[in-house]
């Protein structure tokens, strides 16, 4: 299993906010180390866990919180994607005062989400708006020909400094913001340390419902996750 004094769980069917399809279990039939790779699984299979909700697929929802957390430098994960109409990986961040100030005022970093395209991945921010809802700025970025995000290794870091967040595909700049990139009326929240979170979702409002004819299990190769002290 995945070491305890770096990470946890979260588990449960409720949606998520994103009404999606899945509950997160901590078994190690949806995430567990092997072959030198963390393994995070997507499973269609009833089930049923301990908050009592009914659904037909389980995987997994890793998270720092609690156990470490960082303002500023590089994080970075080198991983393999599941792809597939309805498939949802993400590697993306929460702000770690999240308990006391909710979400969005928490803020929310996305080095890396993909939908189920295998030339497809976004990046983007999340904050806070003057009058408490949410606001983010994203980009999409085309993976270069031939770096189909399932058929090999890539990595998906985040660069973070005090009024900057720049995120990148392998040497590739996806997406760089600052302060004045805001949209009216969201309010700049990354000034402050961020847990890690790696999970595969199941459909929900931005990916959809897979296919009745879609292939199970999916897998997310997760090769590191490393952090790096700001410069």
């Amino acid at each position: 299993m995945p070491d305890p004094t770096k990470w946890t769980y979260d588990y449960g069917g409720g949606g998520w906010g994103n009404q999606e399809l899945e509950s997160y279990t901590p078994r190690t039939a949806n995430a567990e180390q092997r072959g030198g790779y963390l393994v995070i699984t997507a499973r269609k299979e009833d089930y049923t866990g301990g908050d009592g909700i009914p659904r037909q697929y389980t995987s997994a929802r890793l998270k720092t919180q609690g156990r470490f957390a960082q303002a500023y430098g590089r994080f970075e994960a080198r991983m393999q994607l599941p792809v597939g109409k309805g498939i949802w990986p993400a590697f993306w961040m929460l702000g770690s005062n999240i308990d006391s100030v909710g979400w969005p005022k928490s803020g929310e970093m996305d080095p890396m989400e993909c939908i189920g395209d295998p030339l497809m991945i976004h990046s983007g921010i999340h904050g806070p708006t003057t009058s408490g809802g949410d606001a983010g700025v994203g980009a999409w970025f085309q993976v270069p020909s031939g770096s189909d995000v399932d058929k090999g290794f890539h990595i998906y870091a985040v660069e973070w400094q005090p009024n900057d967040v720049r995120f990148y595909f392998d040497d590739h700049l996806i997406a760089e913001y600052t302060p004045k990139d805001m949209p009216a009326g969201m309010t700049w929240v990354f000034d402050h340390p961020f847990f890690i979170l790696l999970n595969v979702a199941v459909g929900g409002n931005w990916p959809g419902s897979p296919a009745a004819n879609a292939v199970f299990p999916q897998q997310m190769l997760v090769d590191y996750m490393r952090v790096y002290q700001p410069q």
